[in-house]
């Protein structure tokens, strides 16, 4: 079994600053791409950033320059630093992970169950 946990969520004035936290717990073999997404009510979920095995790092163009996404591979944890923040960044963030497990080897991907993040104007 696999979880996937995000913390760190909450209300914060616009530019504010908030860091979220993805913990992935269970019988994991390797991990290979972490990301966040976000999601507000009748849209699609978005990609935020994401961050290869290797740490090479992508943004969405709204964000770059303002969120800082990392990971810690030993710790099997993924961060998102979040800057400057702006009432359009309202929304629900996931983390998400493509990983392999101990059990099946294939590769797939898990969610968590998501973190609000807040902005007043």
């Amino acid at each position: 079994q696999v979880q996937l946990v995000e913390s760190g969520g909450g209300l914060v004035p616009a530019g504010g600053s908030l860091r979220l936290s993805c913990t992935v717990s269970g019988s994991i073999f390797s991990i290979n791409l972490m990301a966040w997404y976000r999601q507000v009510p009748g849209k699609q979920r978005e990609l935020v950033a994401d961050v290869f095995s290797g740490r090479s790092t992508n943004y969405a163009d709204s964000v770059k320059g303002r969120f800082t996404i990392s990971r810690d591979n030993a710790k099997n944890m993924m961060y998102l630093q979040m800057n400057s923040l702006k009432p359009e960044d309202t929304a629900v963030y996931y983390c998400a992970a493509d990983l392999r497990t101990y059990a099946t080897k294939s590769l797939s991907t898990w969610w968590g169950q998501g973190t609000q993040v807040t902005v007043s104007s």
